[in-house]
């Protein structure tokens, strides 16, 4: 059995990657989810509704020993399953000005981003390297390539991201592993619901917000055998914002 994980899949872009990859894949999705089973499930629902299949799965990817026991768990059942394809998309926001930031709200945000791309990754890159193939995705954001004022925390955690993409795919290459990074910019989604889309319009030359299924559009077929040349990617979508 071939499979799709997706991290943070139950929600806003996540959910719409896992909806593409089971329209457009014959992989098994995995939709992983920390805290809101219900939506994890909805997503699911979904995944099948297009003729897909799939299971939920639950775990913090920012705990280390979380994650192993559930994949632990789920190999043990699913032997002869294999995870081809891992779109490392959790991530939190925690927005404000670096002076007055709170320790906590730098280190959540870090370890979210940046804890939980090496938790999981990790995990599943022996068995990659091992079966010669693997598609890894990394949903970073366009404050991790070019800095928001704001979000000091979310755009370093991105960052690091964006650096861990670029050397990660030189040292497995050879073994038929892509490692590339998506960095959207102003999309619609759960995490932008608060933001003045009229004032921030005016900023985006494409004059809009973008959808969370034209991210998953540019996901689905990095994580397909049609991209096998590219790797060490950061490919913005942003409507032009940064460009």
């Amino acid at each position: 059995m071939k499979c799709a994980l997706v991290t943070g899949g139950s929600r806003g872009i996540g959910k719409a990657i896992c909806e593409k990859l089971a329209s457009d894949s014959d992989y098994f999705i995995l939709i992983n989810y920390h805290s809101n089973k219900a939506a994890a499930e909805a997503t699911l629902a979904q995944v099948e509704h297009l003729g897909g299949k799939g299971e939920v799965i639950q775990f913090d990817v920012s705990d280390a020993i979380q994650v192993k026991a559930a994949l632990d768990a789920w190999f043990s059942i699913n032997k002869k399953a294999v995870i081809e394809v891992l779109v490392n998309n959790a991530g939190i926001t925690k927005d404000g000005l670096f002076m007055w930031m709170p320790a906590e709200d730098w280190h959540s945000v870090i370890n979210t981003s940046v804890h939980g791309f090496f938790n999981v990754t990790n995990y599943l890159m022996q068995p990659m390297l091992t079966n010669r193939y693997g598609r890894i995705i990394n949903m970073v954001s366009v404050s991790g390539v070019k800095g928001t004022p704001g979000q000091t925390n979310y755009s370093a955690a991105k960052g690091a991201i964006v650096a861990a993409t670029k050397a990660l795919a030189q040292e497995v290459a050879k073994r038929k592993i892509t490692v590339n990074a998506v960095a959207p910019g102003f999309i619609n989604s759960d995490m932008t619901a608060d933001l003045d889309q009229k004032e921030l319009k005016k900023m985006i030359p494409a004059n809009r917000f973008g959808e969370a299924e034209e991210v998953a559009d540019l996901v689905s077929f990095l994580a397909s055998k049609k991209a096998a040349y590219i790797t060490g990617e950061i490919i913005n979508i942003n409507g032009g914002i940064y460009s």
